[in-house]
């Protein structure tokens, strides 16, 4: 996530799409889920039923992310927008994504005088004119390497696009997934893709869904109150599990939602918090240290695989993929 606008210089650029050739490996074995089928939000039955949502290996995203520490390490440090570690991550994530079937395309733009890249994955199937879309940036600040801002996003939208392909969903909308380069620098990198589509494409997506640090470490739930449909979605699902969300306020206009909110696409998602501080009622119902930073390593060089709430990134990437499901029947 993005500072603030008064922390930092916002920067724009725009080229021409391009497709780049990469290569990546598997992800880890998965553990049981946290609740039983029968138990979860998505296992309906009735008229209308369709298939449920399927639980996401908390494994499997964290493997995710040990992967992406291990770019960063690699890479000086961090996985930032025109650094050898955002190209890599991107490689990681593209060959993923590739080996299970997705139609992928790399997007280029400038950047600080940097060339950065999105990267955009189509499942095949579903109506074209009705798209249903998950994101997250992939792009980490230089200072760090970026693990819950947003590696954790970034993993758990990958793992619920590799569940849709090993479940061979094919739902009634078409599903899309995106990987954003240099939010840090003010959402270039999602602002370029939503002006490229032109008023046409936007028309066609139904929802765009973001995920911007849902792992942190005194984490608390929060839902995007933005479109009332989405925000239903993800409220019923965390009802279903027992837990009181609150709705997010701290990143308002601060991630890559924005530009599509901004150009009038119904936008929604989930947060767990960055440098504001839980207050004592928020401690009382989702526990934590009331008084501490839900993120105390935001944009900071402790930011690693040691700063991830592992009850948090396990339900919220459950939700990701409840409200794919739900939202593309």
């Amino acid at each position: 996530m993005k500072l603030p606008l008064s922390g930092r210089a916002l920067t724009a650029g725009a080229v021409a799409a391009a497709t780049l050739v990469t290569g990546g490996s598997a992800a880890g074995a998965a553990p049981a889920p946290e609740h039983p089928a029968s138990q979860h939000p998505a296992a309906a039955s009735g008229p209308a039923a369709v298939a449920a949502a399927p639980d996401i290996p908390i494994a499997n995203v964290k493997a995710h992310l040990t992967r992406l520490q291990s770019i960063a390490t690699a890479n000086g440090g961090n996985r930032a927008h025109g650094r050898s570690g955002y190209q890599a991550s991107l490689d990681y994530v593209k060959a993923e994504l590739d080996a299970a079937g997705f139609t992928t395309t790399v997007q280029r733009f400038t950047a600080s005088g940097r060339t950065g890249y999105n990267l955009i994955a189509d499942w095949p199937g579903g109506d074209a004119n009705q798209v249903v879309m998950a994101g997250s940036h992939l792009d980490s600040v230089s200072s760090g390497p970026g693990i819950n801002d947003n590696a954790s996003g970034s993993a758990a939208v990958l793992e619920t696009a590799l569940a849709v392909a090993r479940s061979g969903h094919q739902p009634a909308k078409h599903l899309r997934f995106a990987w954003w380069g240099a939010e840090e620098l003010g959402m270039v990198g999602s602002r370029h893709y939503a002006n490229s589509l032109g008023s046409a494409g936007r028309a066609k997506i139904s929802g765009y869904l973001n995920f911007d640090m849902i792992g942190s470490p005194n984490a608390g739930y929060f839902v995007y109150d933005d479109d009332p449909t989405i925000e239903k979605t993800f409220k019923d699902y965390f009802t279903g599990l027992g837990i009181s969300t609150e709705i997010e306020t701290e990143g308002d206009g601060r991630s890559d939602h924005a530009p599509f909110k901004n150009a009038g696409v119904p936008v929604g998602g989930l947060f767990t918090g960055a440098d504001h501080r839980k207050t004592t009622a928020q401690a009382a119902k989702w526990g934590g240290t009331a008084g501490q930073p839900f993120d105390r390593c935001y944009h900071s060089s402790c930011d690693t695989t040691a700063n991830i709430n592992d009850t948090a990134l396990n339900r919220n990437s459950d939700a990701i993929a409840y409200a794919m499901w739900e939202l593309s029947q």
